[in-house]
């Protein structure tokens, strides 16, 4: 099953109950004037933040939704019941947009309620209508539409890393290793087709699809994945020790952020070595003349001491 992480959507506000014509009935008087109730109102739309990053795929073949029509009004000046409210349960970081109107919204927050639209008012009872001149009414109205849209709505993951870097550049392996995810791994490129999360101890990690050149244009699997770098508080920028062009490397995944979005360049980065056991000692000298004066942390899922000065770093790091 692929993961979901954008549609698209018909929304519906619920229409109001219609207001009705009816009478009072006392005894001896059959008709003791106006007595029709109003309608209820339709039920309202609205969009709240939840922590499941797959809960897009329950709406994947849902081209609309809507939320219940009020009740009419009835006799002795009884309103109708409102219609239900529609509670579209979405992945925290979601991105909605109304594309009637162009309004925007983000779910930042757990449990975030934004009402996104509005239920139609109900229609009003004959007794609304009388007056000094007109005893008996016999008007009424019906109750108005509720709003209705198109909506795009996108998941932006929110996490404290994001990691990068090309594909098979050791990403989901790690993410494995600190964390409690399940992200699939192999010795090929493109294991990973959807965003993953890991939880550290607290620490949320992203195991972001591994990018190429061209990513912000579309290539591979495309900037489609980009965007959930956007949020990332910091970047975990992997690269292959036992690659052959580690700057070339480094400078392709850097190139493909800037030009997706500058912002994503300003980022905070660390840059992890992986696969460091399958170089020697001379290897890491080189690498590290590479980059000069920045600061690098080697890696390997076999040796436990850097791996637990990884996890010190990414919590340390979190706290401050």
């Amino acid at each position: 099953m692929s993961f979901v992480d954008e549609i698209k959507i018909h929304l519906k506000a619920g229409t109001g109950g219609d207001g009705v014509v009816r009478w009072l009935h006392l005894k001896g008087k059959e008709y003791s004037g106006p007595a029709g109730g109003n309608g209820g109102r339709g039920g309202d739309v609205y969009i709240e933040a939840v922590r499941n990053s797959a809960i897009l795929e329950k709406y994947r073949h849902k081209t609309e939704l809507a939320a219940p029509n009020a009740f009419p009004g009835s006799e002795r000046s009884r309103t109708g019941a409102d219609g239900e409210d529609l509670v579209l349960e979405l992945p925290l970081g979601s991105y909605v947009k109304n594309l009637e109107t162009g309004v925007e919204y983000e779910l930042l927050e757990l449990g975030q309620k934004i009402k996104i639209l509005h239920g139609g008012k109900g229609g009003l009872g004959n007794e609304m209508f009388k007056g000094p001149i007109n005893q008996a009414p016999t008007q009424f109205t019906k109750g108005r539409a509720g709003e209705e849209a198109d909506f795009y709505i996108e998941l932006r993951l929110i996490a404290d890393y994001g990691l990068i870097g090309l594909p098979n550049a050791g990403k989901s392996t790690l993410l494995n290793t600190l964390t409690n995810s399940k992200s699939k791994v192999g010795n090929y490129n493109f294991t990973t087709l959807e965003p993953h999360l890991g939880d550290m101890y607290g620490v949320v990690i992203a195991d972001i699809p591994g990018l190429i050149e061209g990513a912000s244009e579309g290539k591979g699997l495309g900037h489609k994945f980009l965007r959930h770098i956007q949020r990332t508080k910091t970047l975990l920028h992997c690269i292959d020790a036992g690659s052959q062009t580690i700057l070339e490397d480094y400078h392709t995944i850097r190139e493909e952020l800037i030009a997706f979005n500058t912002d994503l360049s300003l980022k905070k980065e660390i840059l992890l070595i992986t696969k460091t056991d399958t170089v020697d000692t001379q290897k890491i000298k080189e690498i590290q003349g590479l980059f000069g004066d920045k600061e690098i942390l080697f890696v390997s899922i076999l040796d436990d001491d850097s791996v637990a000065q990884l996890k010190k770093l990414l919590s340390s790091s979190v706290d401050n």
